[in-house]
């Protein structure tokens, strides 16, 4: 008779119910951060496309545009900032960041605020006008450009200015801004086309990332770990222990047996009693082996779209796996008779890995390879 569980089911449906119920939350969070990336890298495309500025956004600012110049973009509440020590900026580029990292309200070491006021993107220029006078950037005379990746601040280098200035902008609006600065200039060097291609190519990188639905859990892929309380975890401190205990054991000092100590005899000392010896030093003890710190744990962060897993495997590069984990299963979504296959790993176009990489029915039934899994 089948071992059961307080609800009568079976302890294999009870891994594989907990197994399905893992999986789809760790797929779900997995496909809302893909699409939330997807979101914005389209959205920015979008902006990028259909962005010229108009002259009417400048109306009612105290700004002359000069003839053809147009404004893509306002933004009060800009702080001007100065950098009080001399430093070189990297060149102006056309990098594209979308959801960078989150940023601090603050000023890096070294920076201080002396102004503010409303700050304006042109085609052709950035403009603070500030409570103090207005400061101008030219795109034509910008040498450096420097977006700080913990700060909202932005440090600009021109030519006819010795001393490096900027502007702190809102948390919130850092992310506009550095893209709407990166398309002005990008306009002024009409290189408008390499932003929109750059962002072209991220679309068709991020796709390449997409999370597959994963496989449904079955009873008969339950494991026998799975019955007990921890599963592989309680057996791995379990087999640490049976090595650890008797090891300390023996390193331990032996127990001193009764009647082991030789009795001190009741006769007199003789007279002449032979002068006490030096001890000899006692042997230094030999110093214990110091057991290697623990190899850390592989990076979440290069994995190229491959789910997070403690073996280390990605779709980045590196070696094939011919010989898997025998937790492979817990992480990715295994084919069917999986352990059958004689190959490498591989990802096939489903979505399941497979271990027949490298043969002609690789991937059979499964509408053949998509990438190789690595270690």
């Amino acid at each position: 008779m089948a071992d059961t569980d307080s609800t009568g089911s079976t302890w294999r449906y009870t891994w594989a119910r907990k197994q399905n119920e893992r999986r789809q939350r760790a797929y779900r969070e997995a496909e809302r951060a893909w699409r939330q990336r997807d979101d914005e890298l389209r959205r920015l495309r979008t902006l990028a496309v259909d962005l010229h500025g108009s002259v009417a956004a400048g109306h009612g600012l105290p700004l002359e545009l000069a003839p053809g110049e147009v404004v893509f973009w306002t933004l009060p509440a800009a702080q001007l900032v100065q950098v009080r020590h001399t430093t070189v900026l990297p060149a102006p580029d056309l990098t594209v960041e979308p959801l960078p990292a989150p940023l601090r309200h603050r000023l890096p070491d070294g920076v201080r605020a002396t102004d503010a006021g409303v700050a304006v993107i042109t085609n052709r220029r950035l403009v603070l006008l500030g409570g103090r006078g207005r400061r101008d950037w030219a795109y034509g005379k910008m040498t450096g450009l420097s977006h700080d990746p913990a700060a909202p601040v932005s440090l600009i280098q021109v030519l006819d200015r010795r001393r490096t200035c900027g502007l702190l902008v809102p948390p919130t609006a850092a992310a506009e801004f550095r893209f709407t600065l990166t398309l002005a200039f990008a306009d002024a060097i009409e290189q408008r086309a390499a932003v929109i291609a750059q962002l072209d190519e991220l679309i068709a990188e991020h796709e390449q990332t997409r999370p597959f639905r994963p496989a449904i859990a079955t009873p008969g892929q339950a494991r026998l770990a799975g019955r007990i309380p921890g599963g592989r975890r309680t057996v791995a401190v379990a087999a640490a222990l049976a090595l650890v205990v008797p090891a300390v054991l023996f390193e331990s000092d032996p127990p001193v047996s009764p009647g082991s100590d030789v009795a001190v005899a009741a006769t007199p000392v003789p007279a002449r009693v032979a002068a006490p010896r030096a001890a000899a030093p006692a042997p230094s003890a030999a110093p214990k082996p110091r057991r290697s710190p623990a190899a850390p744990a592989p990076s979440a962060e290069r994995r190229c779209g491959a789910p997070t897993n403690p073996m280390g495997y990605d779709f980045c590069g590196g070696e094939r796996v011919r010989r898997p984990d025998h937790r492979i299963c817990d992480f990715f979504d295994c084919a069917q008779d999986f352990w059958a296959g004689r190959g490498y790993l591989v990802q096939c176009k489903d979505g399941a890995v497979s271990l027949t990489g490298g043969r002609r029915d690789a991937c059979a039934g499964h509408r053949g390879v998509r990438r190789t899994v690595f270690s």
